[in-house]
């Protein structure tokens, strides 16, 4: 059925915890309530990705682009919009407070992205098949199951160059051919990796929530091409809604008869089933992985041989992470040349960040290999908030590294992340400011890293500890010269002895900083100062005499009650009651509290 008008609205994570399920609800009721049902389709989508601006809804076929709606906001978008044909000029996207912008392509934040991983989400009502379907949906397994063999799809991904976007950056084409090599198997396997786990990284679960359909074609795709007939898709079990939705989208593809017997009447089986994680961040490594679908404590164990060839219950296995899955029906649809068009000679395609930290305009961004840091913090991003000076952004999480402003015009792929101490990882991007403490930044990545170390092997657990222990020795003011060596001396023995990637890239967060703020770090040593004001064992918070007019607003902020003084008297505070909350300090509106 063709409506005259389409409402999207974002069903994203991060909108539906920002009322997007009654902003849905409420738009439905006034469509319905103006008689419109007939004409006006209201649509669920996944994640357009602007989050920053979030609840989005977007009205076709204007194309226009309403932000930071509220439930509320409902009944005019219907009555102007819808009925009356003005778009509701108050919540277009206003950039920079100089231009309402109606269209997704007027908005900055979408003109140097291109969408490939991301092609439907945000344009797709993700637990209705039928429109992943009008999308070129499932045509990509079609064609592998009527016209294509194995060796062809294989082949295929060999000329796109398409590798692992989970961290590693292996080649597809090749981890594919070594399970279809095995020929004495009697059972193969396929994994989806869903195990995202860095802090701030929500890629994979974006993906999920918008398209899970992508992600069920392209493993079929694979067990079709090595012989493989079951599938797992490993996902933790803080991803609620990515879960409902994938069980949703296999439902549909069941009924569809375009998964489990017979699919399509090609005589080919394959089905999936879902294994849900306990949120073990070591669990996103291979063997571990397995280890945790089979039953067993999710810890690696060391390789070869490799999963491609010895993987689930001993049998030949293809792991790979949403995003690469993603790929792969395009791939199959437009070809290995086309998509090696896309990027650069060493990466080819795109790549999904999820952009956050003291950016202005966060969100999910999909961008071709070789886009210039600069070009996604400045550009689609919007520049740093609130003015302040950019100090360093870190790729990768917690196994990646910072990367500072000399470095910004550095093209992002594989190998020019790795050169300068960082890497790809699985797509977070957390962007830094001037008031960002780099030493208690890298001490937060490596509580997180020694946290979720599985402690089988010594250098992780530990290596890991003991870099803990100086960085909170340092951050309390009591470091020595001598720990900065010894920091490097163990961060390079844990990359050459631990037995699994975590162990291998936790100490990468010291061993950058170390390298490119070491006078931050000196000054916790040597002066017994925090630079950023954020340690705070290094800090204390004075009054100004001349500047406080005794107003006691910082006295009644106080948890401790650390501020005495008279109403319009000089207030002081007691050094031994400070709890260093910074209360006071953003209460006082005269500029009377100083830090040292």
């Amino acid at each position: 059925m063709a409506y005259r008008s389409y409402i999207l609205v974002c069903g994203g994570t991060a909108c539906e915890s920002s009322k997007a399920n009654a902003i849905y609800e409420s738009l439905l009721n006034e469509v319905d309530g103006q008689g419109l049902s007939e004409e006006v389709q209201v649509i669920k989508t996944g994640c357009f990705g602007f989050c920053e601006q979030g609840p989005i809804v977007k009205i076709l076929p204007e194309d226009s682009f309403y932000v930071q709606v509220t439930p509320s906001d409902a009944k005019e978008l219907v009555e102007e919009h819808i009925v009356k044909g003005r778009e509701v000029k108050r919540l277009l996207y206003d950039k920079e407070g100089s231009k309402k912008h109606a269209k997704v392509e007027d908005i900055k934040f979408y003109q140097k992205q291109f969408r490939i991983v991301l092609r439907n989400c945000g344009f797709i009502d993700p637990e209705n098949v039928d429109e992943y379907i009008a999308r070129e949906g499932y045509s990509a397994l079609e064609k592998v199951l009527f016209e294509m063999s194995g060796d062809e799809v294989i082949q295929e991904l060999r000329t796109a160059g398409l590798r692992g976007r989970g961290g590693a950056g292996f080649p597809t084409w090749m981890k594919w051919n070594f399970t279809k090599q095995v020929k004495d198997a009697d059972q193969k396997y396929i994994v989806c990796n869903a195990d995202e786990g860095d802090p701030g990284a929500y890629m994979d679960r974006s993906t999920l929530e918008g398209d899970p359909h992508s992600v069920l074609e392209a493993m079929t795709i694979a067990g079709k091409t090595v012989g493989a007939n079951q599938g797992y898709i490993y996902i933790r079990a803080e991803y609620p809604l990515a879960i409902h939705r994938l069980e949703v989208a296999m439902a549909q593809a069941r009924d569809y008869g375009l998964l489990g017997k017979n699919i399509l009447d090609s005589g080919f089986d394959f089905d999936i089933e879902i294994r849900l994680g306990a949120g073990a961040f070591v669990c996103g490594e291979e063997t571990a992985l397995l280890a945790s679908i089979e039953g067993e404590r999710g810890m690696p164990v060391p390789r070869p041989p490799f999963p491609a060839v010895k993987g689930l219950w001993g049998k030949p296995t293809v792991i790979n992470n949403v995003e690469t899955w993603a790929n792969i029906p395009v791939i199959i649809m437009k070809g290995g040349d086309w998509f090696s068009q896309i990027g650069t000679h060493d990466s080819s395609g795109t790549k999904v960040f999820a952009l956050t930290g003291k950016i202005r305009n966060s969100g999910l961004v999909e961008v071709p290999m070789g886009t210039t840091l600069r070009e996604i913090i400045y550009d689609i991003g919007g520049g740093i908030a609130n003015d302040k000076k950019f100090k360093a952004v870190q790729t990768g999480g917690p196994s990646g590294g910072v990367i500072t402003e000399e470095f910004l015009d550095t093209p992002i792929d594989f190998g020019s992340l790795q050169k300068l101490g960082s890497m790809m990882g699985s797509g977070g991007m957390i962007v830094m400011d001037e008031d960002d403490c780099i030493v208690d930044v890298t001490k937060f990545y490596l509580e997180f890293s020694v946290e979720e170390s599985c402690g089988k092997c010594a250098p992780c657990r530990i290596g890991g500890r003991s870099l803990m222990n100086i960085l909170d020795k340092i951050t309390k003011g009591n470091g020595t010269i001598e720990d900065i060596e010894q920091m490097k001396e163990i961060g390079h023995a844990m990359k050459q002895a631990s037995l699994c990637a975590l162990g291998q890239t936790a100490p990468n967060p010291i061993l950058s900083t170390v390298k490119h703020f070491e006078a931050e770090y000196l000054a916790h040593i040597n002066d017994k100062t925090c630079p950023a004001g954020k340690c705070k064992s290094l800090i204390t918070y004075n009054i100004l005499p001349d500047l406080c007019i005794g107003c006691t607003a910082c006295a009644r902020k106080c948890p401790t009650a650390a501020i005495t003084g008279e109403r319009r008297q000089v207030h002081v505070i007691d050094q031994a009651a400070c709890i260093k909350c910074g209360a006071c300090f953003e209460t006082c509106k005269f500029g009377a509290i100083e830090i040292r």
